[in-house]
């Protein structure tokens, strides 16, 4: 894994081993950046939330390519190190980014005064989609996503869609493989 755009383009990621890690690939990180980038024109001075960090791949994308401020979210202690080991990469302040070691569900309870333009999610395969509609719910009722922002969750392309909320809606879904990325936001009622 590298970085691919920006500021620390073709740098070399660290990555989590184990049975259980699934790094988002150099081509879905590339297409999930293509279509933020066609839906915003530029992820410069964007705050971005990448729930589910793991080595903090996509975080750090978003750093080396403007994001004003990133904020990664990985539970496992020794997988948030090496997403702090990649962030340090960078050279950037830390003011512009931080590795939180919590739960997912944890970390969207708490009290930051942070809203934000783009919220990148990467869950377990076989987390169940009630789990990630429960997640899309607090992320609605905290007030998180900026009313003109967008969700985008990888899942199993094969896997059984979840469901947004009443009033999100799917934007567009991207394949990359045996993974799919689902890009949502407030309907346009909602966001005017």
């Amino acid at each position: 894994m590298r970085i691919i755009a920006g500021t620390g383009k073709g740098k070399p990621l660290n990555s989590p081993t184990g049975a259980g890690v699934r790094p988002t690939s150099d081509r879905a990180r590339e297409g999930l950046f293509s279509s933020l980038e066609s839906s915003f024109d530029s992820i410069v001075d964007l705050v971005f939330l990448d729930l589910f960090a793991g080595s903090g791949a996509v975080g750090v994308e978003a750093l080396s390519r403007g994001a004003s401020l990133v904020h990664a979210v990985e539970a496992d202690a020794d997988t948030a190190e090496i997403a702090i080991s990649n962030f340090k990469l960078l050279n950037e302040p830390s003011r512009k980014h931080k590795v939180f070691h919590s739960r997912v569900a944890r970390f969207l309870q708490s009290e930051f005064p942070v809203k934000y333009d783009i919220i990148f999610m990467d869950p377990p395969y076989d987390m169940p989609n009630s789990d990630i509609e429960d997640l899309i719910d607090t992320i609605m009722v905290r007030d998180l996503l900026q009313p003109r922002g967008m969700i985008a969750i990888e899942r199993v392309s094969k896997g059984e869609p979840f469901i947004w909320p009443a009033r999100m809606e799917l934007e567009k879904i991207r394949s990359y493989g045996q993974g799919s990325i689902f890009y949502g936001g407030y309907s346009a009622t909602v966001s005017e």
